[in-house]
């Protein structure tokens, strides 16, 4: 097993590695910015170096030098899908924790993959194998593929550098601005297109592999709840699969035949679209540990960081695919500084009080703590949020417990708004779709007002709790307000 290992990354996927490489005793790492300087995961390693940014290839790689590691965790998002970044890893003679250059850039190219799909007889959506580089380019493809068509990223996926396009008027301003927002998360301006399938079920397929050729995949996650492309909350096993479990072996099948024909090793992700008749078409293969990823740890008893650094270090994976079993029904909520009432727009500002959930079944990943202000510069996840259960019903009902017992004082959250998602009818029933938070928005009823008399109730109560500090914005005063108006009492901790 490794003896150092650096963590490239922040929040609370740092935190996640870095517990998980204590519980292994490993020593650990942290690199940070200057706006990271008092961050959680800073406070945790067992050594800190400051970079320039998550993306500084080189000041990440003479960080690891300088600190005698022999691995780099890339955590999800900045480097961790830069086959640069892995190949220059290898060069320096330290272990990248993922899968091989070679790999990242056959499958981290989103029209790379959809064209190695094709040829491995995985349906795919109609669509561009090649990046559009120009304007009477893009014209013309989606005039042949037909409108609406989404705008994709080809080096990255997470909704960045997305937009769809219901007509050719709307296509020079979309690619304009889907080419900067990629350039600036992925590095990389390349675009493709592809036909919308409309209002599909978003699912994915856990895979892992190892260095002698054994590749298995660890069943699906649900991931249909979505927020500008971006999920926001998870489930294994999905609604539609569990009622009809040959799909999980279609898909399954599907994803490691994507797998075997690159030689993939460590976790991944192989992606699927849905469409209202159960047909599912490949969306793309992300070449890292997911977001969701406790989903299938609480479902499957596997840990998959613990397993990245155990195949990463030459160990074989200890299980076949028949030894891979499925327990009850886990769900996750990402708990992020945003406000779902004005379209997810992100809230950066100091976390003043905070009460975490916990108790049976309730698992919390964060990455933040009382008196930490939430930056504007990244992405407003701060926590994320899982229940497991034997049953789909009774993990709704724990994860409402634990949303009712969460609170968060200083920025807006979408905390409420996942408890009335998890109230939802539709939701309850499992008819989802990647479509379903507009159409939430556009049937549920209106919120009620707060009444003056309880805003400076709340300013008082904030004030009071938090050593006679007055509140700096009215967040604070408004989640103080909710709180207080449903009944909740006793100190934050």
């Amino acid at each position: 097993m490794f003896r150092k290992v650096l963590v490239a990354n922040r929040g609370e996927i740092a935190v996640r590695i870095i517990r998980a490489l204590r519980e292994l005793e490993i020593s650990s790492v942290a690199v940070f910015s200057d706006i990271d300087r008092t961050a959680l995961h800073v406070r945790l390693a067992d050594e800190a170096v400051h970079v320039e940014s998550y993306l500084d290839i080189e000041g990440i790689l003479e960080a690891a030098r300088r600190h005698e590691v022999e691995a780099i965790h890339p955590g999800y998002g900045f480097l961790s899908e830069n086959a640069g970044f892995a190949a220059a890893c290898d060069a320096a003679g330290i272990n990248f924790i993922g899968p091989s250059a070679d790999c990242i850039r056959r499958l981290g190219s989103k029209t790379a993959a959809r064209t190695l799909a094709k040829q491995m007889n995985v349906p795919v959506a109609p669509g561009s194998e090649e990046p559009a580089t120009d304007l009477e380019q893009a014209r013309e493809l989606a005039r042949r593929i037909g409108y609406p068509v989404l705008l994709k990223a080809a080096a990255g996926g997470g909704g960045k550098g997305m937009r769809r396009v219901d007509a050719e008027s709307e296509l020079e301003a979309a690619i304009r601005d889907a080419t900067s927002e990629a350039e600036r998360a992925f590095s990389s301006s390349e675009v493709y297109i592809e036909k919308v399938i409309e209002q599909p079920r978003h699912i994915e397929i856990q895979i892992a592999g190892d260095h002698f050729g054994k590749l298995i995949h660890l069943g699906e996650r649900e991931c249909s709840l979505q927020r500008r492309h971006q999920k926001i909350i998870e489930e294994s096993p999905s609604p539609l699969v569990a009622a009809h479990p040959e799909m999980r072996a279609a898909m399954g099948e599907a994803a490691l035949g994507i797998a075997r024909a690159v030689g993939y090793r460590n976790l991944g992700t192989v992606e699927f679209l849905v469409d209202g008749d159960g047909n599912f078409y490949f969306l793309e293969v992300n070449t890292r540990l997911q977001v969701e990823h406790p989903v299938t740890e609480l479902v499957t008893g596997l840990d998959l960081v613990h397993l990245q650094l155990r195949i990463a270090c030459g160990e074989p994976l200890p299980f076949a695919q028949e030894d891979v079993k499925w327990r009850g029904w886990a769900m996750e909520c990402r708990v992020c500084a945003e406000d779902p009432e004005q379209n997810f727009f992100p809230s950066p500002g100091k976390i003043v009080q905070l009460r975490e959930p916990s108790g049976p079944g309730i698992r919390l990943d964060s990455g933040v703590y009382p008196g930490w202000r939430v930056p504007m510069e990244y992405d407003p996840l701060l926590a994320k949020l899982a229940a497991w259960a034997p049953d789909r019903g009774t993990v709704i009902r724990r994860m409402l417990r634990a949303l009712e017992e969460y609170a968060i004082v200083g920025v807006e959250t979408n905390l409420a708004f996942f408890r009335e998602i998890l109230h939802d009818a539709e939701f309850r029933e499992g008819r989802l779709n990647t479509g379903f938070v507009a159409g939430f928005f556009k049937r549920r009823p209106p919120a009620p007002e707060i009444p003056p008399e309880m805003e400076l109730v709340a300013a008082l109560a904030a004030a009071a709790q938090s050593g006679n500090e007055q509140p700096e914005t009215r967040n604070e005063k408004r989640e103080t307000s909710l709180w207080l108006s449903e009944g909740r009492s006793g100190m934050l901790r």
